[in-house]
């Protein structure tokens, strides 16, 4: 057994913190490169490369690429050959306090009733599996509200089909509009349960931009909500263009025989994700 302290897991997550708040993945820096390239619009074409220069601002200056720097939501799957000194669950919701306080980045969670300011950004949304061998991999994604606002969860019928989730997906972005900051990313969990295809949902914006489903029908699934996605016009910060979403990705699970479980987790042109593995 190999032996990680809750020490470790605090630095890294601190790191984690403070580097996926500064620095745009590269995947979504290309993706954002290409829509630039390909759109036909021209108000649509400038924002996209300022938003590339927003980016370049905030990695040479070691600034936060947005002001609204999430809520911290971390994946961490643990090898089966790894022995945790301490309590995990404090030490990632350390690292969270640590990462936000010396990053000089915005607390912005809060009691739901009170409306108080815990002061740390903390705690964090955390979600633990087992995996095989002797590391932990932790992924983190900062989630703002302004994209987790306009998310949708819908409880459908097996009838409903693939129409149904297609249009469900469509018409749920198409209510974003342009509030959530386009281009967007749209993550969408099909099939489980209530909480499953939710969480199906968040885990896919941990995949990178342009990559799709290895799973039989699915990318076909993808392309075409992107495609119908892009056709509704709202563009780049909703100023119009055939860019209104960069990528979509979808994660499945079997369901109950007579349910149909959909969520559409819509993610900013800013989204800020980060892994490694201790």
């Amino acid at each position: 057994m190999r032996t990680i302290t809750s020490v470790q897991i605090a630095t890294t997550v601190a790191k984690l913190v403070v580097e996926a708040n500064y620095y745009l993945p590269h995947d979504v820096v290309q993706a954002l490169k290409d829509a630039a390239e390909t759109e036909v619009d021209k108000k649509a074409k400038n924002i996209l490369y300022k938003i590339i220069e927003n980016h370049k601002i905030s990695k040479k200056g070691s600034l936060p690429l947005c002001q609204d720097t999430g809520i911290a939501v971390i994946f961490v799957e643990i090898g089966s050959d790894v022995k945790i000194e301490g309590d995990i669950y404090r030490a990632i919701n350390r690292g969270v306090e640590m990462g936000y306080r010396d990053g000089y980045l915005r607390k912005s969670v809060a009691d739901p009733l009170s409306r108080e300011n815990t002061g740390t950004n903390t705690p964090a949304i955390i979600h633990l599996s087992m995996t095989s061998g002797p590391n932990i991999k932790i992924s983190l994604t900062t989630k703002g509200a302004g994209s987790e606002n306009k998310s949708a969860l819908k409880m459908m019928t097996p009838a409903d089909g693939e129409e149904g989730i297609v249009n469900f997906v469509v018409e749920t972005v198409k209510k974003a509009g342009a509030s959530a900051c386009p281009p967007y990313i749209v993550g969408v969990g099909i099939g489980g349960n209530m909480e499953t295809c939710a969480l199906l949902a968040k885990q896919s914006l941990l995949r990178g931009v342009g990559v799709y489903s290895k799973v039989k029908g699915v990318a076909k699934l993808e392309s075409r909500m992107l495609k119908e996605i892009n056709r509704l016009g709202i563009g780049p910060l909703g100023f119009g263009g055939n860019t209104t979403a960069l990528s979509v990705m979808v994660e499945t699970r079997p369901c109950h025989i007579a349910s149909l479980p959909v969520a559409v987790c819509i993610q900013c042109h800013s989204a800020r994700h980060k892994s490694t593995s201790i």
